[in-house]
């Protein structure tokens, strides 16, 4: 197990039911962890879906000293807010999912370059660049009719953050691939990686990690792939797992 530790030269972290809280914050057990792992020389990576302007704010508070994977891949940011890479959803596929996400009657939200539309559409969708369209509601068969409408779009990449939503990448774009992306960038592989989460847009990067940890709130198809299962986003599950595998 000591020999496992030295191993892990990067933890990437999701943020929503699993680095927050319920409440959405950081534990002050969780904050300090990072801080040590931080301190010993370990890359400390937020892997979220939100978009960045919703995500930097965290990064300060932790003191990130790394790179930020934001939009499920769509953007990787140094702390620095430098933008090292992008993909871009078509304007007309997005706004042709808005309006289907109308018809069915779900709620939705889609993220820009510049920021989030939730609830609600831009005037026009093509004074924005595009990262990610999502969209959720607690009918089944709403979500279902989504799925099925979104499938016909082959240039789409589908998972959620939640069973009960949908989210709408370019096809190819994940965390996974993004962290390959950082992998090459500092010069290590993807087996000295630890990955955390809680959802289906964590399942490709908890794979591909040399330890794939799920939280204990984590969906059940994610808990089936992990190395190793912490306690949940609630009970410190993030802190558990870097105390147990880095430091």
């Amino acid at each position: 197990m000591t020999e496992q530790k030295h191993d892990i030269k990067l933890i990437a972290l999701d943020m929503d039911g699993t680095l927050l809280s319920s409440d959405h914050k950081i534990s002050e057990r969780t904050e300090k962890v990072i801080k040590d792992a931080q301190n010993q020389g370990t890359h400390v990576v937020l892997s979220t879906g939100r978009g960045f302007h919703n995500c930097y704010p965290y990064a300060e508070q932790l003191k990130l000293q790394s790179y930020l994977i934001t939009a499920n891949g769509g953007q990787i940011w140094t702390v620095e807010k430098e933008l090292l890479d992008q993909h871009l959803l078509e304007t007309a596929l997005i706004e042709k999912l808005y309006n289907i996400g109308t018809q069915v009657g779900v709620n939705m939200w889609m993220i820009s370059t510049s920021g989030v539309f939730r609830g609600e559409a831009p005037k026009n969708f093509y004074d924005y660049e595009w990262l990610k369209f999502g969209c959720e509601s607690q009918d089944k068969q709403k979500l279902d009719i989504m799925i099925q409408e979104l499938s016909h779009y082959e240039g789409l990449e589908l998972t959620n953050s939640l069973p009960t939503n949908i989210e709408a990448n370019p096809k190819g774009v994940s965390k996974a691939r993004a962290l390959n992306f950082l992998c090459d960038k500092i010069g290590i592989t993807m087996k000295e990686v630890m990955a955390v989460g809680d959802s289906l847009n964590d399942i490709k990067m908890i794979q591909e990690a040399g330890i794939g940890v799920a939280m204990g709130n984590a969906q059940v198809a994610i808990k089936k792939v992990a190395n190793f299962t912490t306690d949940t986003n609630n009970e410190d599950g993030v802190a558990k797992a870097i105390e147990k595998y880095v430091l």
